[in-house]
């Protein structure tokens, strides 16, 4: 009890205490007192580090004085000498001795120094010594450069050495795509795939080196420059400064990373090479033909998007337009190209998507109606005859083709010959035994390589005419026509005998020639939206119609409501040529609304059409009359109103009911003639290629005989060659029917000596002629277009015929156009102007251009497009009609399609650079240096591995 009363009490005061201590000094005497504390105890704490401070820095002073010794009184005297008279560097701006030259060199590496060094040492030292230390380095390095490229000539390199880089660059990305295809077949392919696959054939045709680490790996890539620069720098620069590392290690990064890796970068971005060809090939205009062709052979689908986004974008502008008058009906125009477009490239992209097939050659070869080329056509053209040829060896006709070909050779040969002679004849010159002999020597090598009974494969023709023919060759002097009969019958054999031309037109190599004529119209994929109800329209066209689910997609009812008249005549010249143009207004009216545009139309594409139509539909050749094709006066107006006249008939009579009713399928085919659009030629196209090609039997005697014809000084010896050159026609041919027809093919893998595994320049040395520039092009030409796989026949005649025509005419002024033409690249104001755009590009107005921000996927593909587009525009006809228009386009997006990698395109600069540096330093192992570099590539490893696992099982033989 009395320890409770105690607790309280003590609570009790103590609380009364806080009360009474609260009231008298305030609430907030708390904090005052806290503070008052704070205080207290920090400043005892800084008086207390003040007085430690101070105590020990007396203490260090008294041990300095104690323990080191004193400094000698010569070095503040130096350092005052060093400051009072500094050393001037001076500096040669001479560097290559050309003024021209040297001031956008001295541009650039000022730009250099104070970009990459500068703007980081200044922050450090003021002292210029470092600099001028530098950029006395790199002058250095380039008056070595500059005096060792002076010393080396750079033709073979720039003619040989690069273009043999490139095809065999382009040659190793053919055989990688083949590979991927084959593995297309099982597996869908990557790029990635594709760029792997590039490797592993590199490896095996290179044997001793590999770049893959290089191009794909940003961290490889960067050790290699480096390593690169600093073998530079020792050939470049003299010892004492090689040997300051600190000054080596900063040109050597100054070179790797601020000038090689943003310029590498550079060259190897498909982008910017896309650009660099429409900029090159600028001033060709890209046409619709083009840009359809590529839309419809595209297989990206995020081109194909990209062309439909920006074609939809155009629309709605276009319809958001407020016009009235003319310009509502160019509008409308510029709608339904942008509609058809679009629709293209929809149904192009469903087709992708849905995994069917895309390639026009197979689907023709399944659907429909192909177009018919006359047998004699197919004899007169080199490309279309390749393909009979390969035909023939499989039935085993083609001795009756050779002999066909071998008498027209022969027929040629011989009229020129005779020519000749008897225009000599009339100078009073006399060689007419001798031609007569040579000529009935060549003719009877003909009867004995084909007719007689020693022949093997033998012509079987009427007995009766082969005894004419001996009984002939026995007792007349030869003349063109000896071998016409029989040539005659053979031609009716292979025309007639169900074996020969009539079953090659049921073949799939007929369907391959039509693509090579460009005569294959593309797949029209009509029916429901599955893709049900395909069909193959093969009418020919040449090149573009409306071959999707476009716009001419209308019954036979509706092109009832189509009407068209001729409304104006007008007389247009291009190039000097005169020609006369109809204006054509068309009205068609649907359900619920009505167009109306106008198309402008030649004579000459109403004739193609009325051959187009005619041929397709037999039944309007007795019913459809087109005007005859007539001259005229630029003024001869009634002439033109009588052609309009008679043309508006024309085209009423077409569009009346009855005939749309009689042929269904006509509508789309006028819809196509009669569309805002530039009309695509089609039979009349046809035979006038038919006129143009290039027979290279023929034209190659001719062009010889020519040549001969301008040497009159050498004429016997020059006779005398051409006819034992045709008396030797026969064995050659023969020759190459065993060679190229009835060679067995090999069972043995393929070796080294194959020159699919090799180089393209490896080839060379089976030639005798000594233009390699132009033999290296043609070499080139060869791999681009994949020449090699065509029938080699017909291939040697085709390089024969480039030879000939070669000699006949410019002997070797081609070869010295390149020579000269290397010779201008390499000249001093040619290397200033390519220094100026270096400088340019990465300090445009002196400022080190900005990094350039990544393009938009959609104008990366557009602009994808437009090369392609630009690169079949440029294509000439002349090369489509030698080699074929499939082969043509296949070459061409080939070797686009090889620069849309960007680790293969670092590959061929790397390639180009290592031959660059081979060339200028000759007398180095630079070879044996780059497969070192290179020595840690994982295929490298992966193929010595597979070598080696080939060859234990036979050395266990051994």
């Amino acid at each position: 009890m009395m320890l409770t009363e105690a607790s309280l009490s003590i609570w009790g005061w103590g609380s009364l205490g806080i009360v009474l201590f609260l009231v008298t000094f305030g609430p907030f005497v708390i904090f005052y007192l806290a503070f008052y504390i704070l205080c207290f105890v920090g400043g005892g704490l800084v008086v207390t580090l003040l007085y430690g401070k101070t105590n020990s820095e007396k203490h260090l002073e008294l041990c300095e004085h104690s323990f080191l010794p004193p400094a000698p009184p010569g070095v503040p005297k130096c350092l005052e000498e060093m400051k009072r008279e500094a050393r001037t560097i001076k500096i040669d701006r001479r560097l290559t001795g050309a003024n021209i030259i040297d001031e956008p060199l001295q541009q650039v590496i000022q730009f250099s120094l104070r970009d990459y060094v500068q703007y980081w040492y200044y922050t450090l030292s003021d002292d210029e010594s470092f600099l001028l230390e530098i950029r006395q380095t790199l002058q250095n390095a380039l008056i070595q450069f500059a005096t060792r490229s002076k010393e080396i000539d750079w033709q073979p390199y720039f003619t040989t050495r690069i273009v043999d880089d490139f095809g065999t660059h382009l040659r190793v990305f053919r055989k990688a795509q083949q590979r991927a295809t084959e593995k297309d077949d099982q597996v869908k392919g990557t790029a990635e795939d594709l760029v792997e696959t590039f490797f592993e054939v590199e490896v095996e045709m290179e044997k001793d080196v590999c770049r893959d680490l290089v191009c794909t790996s940003p961290k490889d890539e960067e050790g290699f420059l480096r390593d690169l620069c600093e073998v530079l720098l020792y050939l470049l620069l003299p010892p004492g400064d090689f040997q300051n590392k600190i000054m080596r290690y900063f040109v050597r990064e100054i070179l790797a990373r601020g000038i090689l890796l943003p310029l590498i970068n550079q060259l190897s971005d498909p982008d910017y090479i896309n650009q660099y060809v429409i900029w090159m090939i600028r001033d060709s205009n890209c046409n619709y033909e083009a840009f359809m062709n590529i839309i419809k052979l595209s297989d990206n689908i995020g081109e194909l998007e990209a062309v439909r986004d920006k074609a939809a974008e155009e629309l709605q502008y276009l319809r958001s337009l407020d016009t009235a008058g003319d310009d509502i009906n160019t509008i409308k125009n510029q709608i339904n190209s942008l509609l058809f477009v679009k629709k293209v490239c929809d149904s192009r992209i469903q087709r992708l998507q849905s995994g069917k097939e895309i390639n026009t050659v197979k689907l023709a070869a399944n659907f429909g109606k192909l177009c018919t080329v006359p047998l004699d056509s197919i004899l007169v053209d080199n490309v279309a005859l390749q393909f009979f040829m390969d035909y023939m060896q499989q039935t085993g006709g083609q001795a009756h083709l050779f002999f066909w070909m071998t008498v027209e050779g022969y027929r040629v040969t011989a009229q020129q010959q005779l020519e000749v002679l008897s225009s000599h004849q009339r100078d009073g010159k006399q060689q007419t035994n001798q031609t007569k002999g040579l000529l009935r020597a060549a003719a009877v090598g003909i009867y004995e390589q084909y007719l007689s009974e020693k022949a093997s494969p033998r012509v079987i023709v009427d007995d009766y005419l082969v005894a004419k023919l001996a009984d002939t060759l026995n007792h007349e002097d030869p003349t063109p026509e000896i071998f016409d009969d029989i040539q005659r019958k053979v031609y009716e054999l292979m025309l007639r005998d169900e074996r020969f031309y009539p079953s090659f037109r049921q073949n799939a190599l007929y369907v391959r020639m039509l693509a090579e004529l460009d005569m294959l119209k593309d797949p029209s994929f009509r029916g429901s939206d599955d893709g049900d109800g395909e069909s193959f329209n093969g009418s020919p066209t040449g090149s573009i119609n409306l071959s999707l689910d476009d716009l001419s997609n209308m019954s036979s009812d509706d092109s009832g409501q189509l009407h068209a008249y001729i409304s104006d005549t007008g007389v247009c010249n291009d190039h000097g040529k005169t020609y006369a143009l109809y204006a054509i207004t068309v009205h068609r009216r649907n359900l619920n609304t009505e167009e109306m545009w106008k198309t402008y139309r030649r004579y000459s594409d109403f004739h193609d059409f009325h051959m187009r139509i005619t041929e397709q539909f037999e039944n309007l050749s007795s019913i459809l009359k087109l005007p005859g094709k007539k001259t005229f006066n630029n003024m001869d107006r009634d002439f033109l109103e009588k052609r309009k006249k008679d043309l508006n008939a024309y085209l009423q009579l077409l569009l009346t009911p009855e005939m749309m009713k009689a042929s269904p399928a006509l509508a789309h085919c006028v819809f196509d003639f009669l569309e805002n659009k530039a009309y695509s030629k089609g039979k009349g196209d046809f035979a006038r290629k038919m006129d143009t090609f290039v027979n290279p039997l023929r034209n190659s005697m001719r062009n010889v005989s020519n040549a001969v014809k301008s040497l009159p000084d050498s004429l016997a010896e020059g006779v005398t060659k051409m006819s034992d050159n045709v008396g030797r026609m026969s064995e050659r041919l023969g020759q190459d029917i065993k060679q190229s027809f009835f060679k067995v093919p090999p069972l043995i893998t393929k070796t080294d000596s194959d020159p699919e595994h090799c180089r393209v320049s490896a080839q060379l040395d089976d030639n005798v002629d000594d233009n390699i520039p132009l033999r290296v092009m043609l070499l080139l030409m060869d791999e681009v277009f994949d020449l090699k796989e065509r029938n080699q026949w017909l291939r040697r005649n085709i390089k024969n015929l480039l030879q000939q025509l070669i000699r006949a005419t410019y002997g070797d002024t081609i070869n010295r156009k390149i020579v000269d033409h290397v010779d201008w690249m390499t000249s001093p104001e040619q290397v200033a102007d390519s220094v100026k755009r270096f400088r340019d590009a990465f300090w445009p107005n002196g400022i080190l251009a900005e990094t350039v921000p990544c393009r938009d996927k959609a104008i990366r593909m557009r602009t994808r497009i437009a090369g392609k587009t630009k690169l079949f525009a440029i294509m000439p006809d002349e090369l489509k009609h030698i080699i074929g228009a499939e082969t043509t386009r296949k070459g061409i997006l080939r070797v686009f399609e090889m620069f849309q990698h960007n680790q293969l395109n670092r590959r061929m600069v790397y390639v180009f650079l290592e031959g660059f540096l081979e060339t200028l330093f000759p007398q180095y192992k630079f070879r044996e240096l780059f497969n070192k570099l290179h020595s840690r590539s994982k295929q490298m490893q992966k193929y010595k591995q597979k070598l080696q696992s080939t060859q234990a099982p036979s050395l266990q033989k051994r």
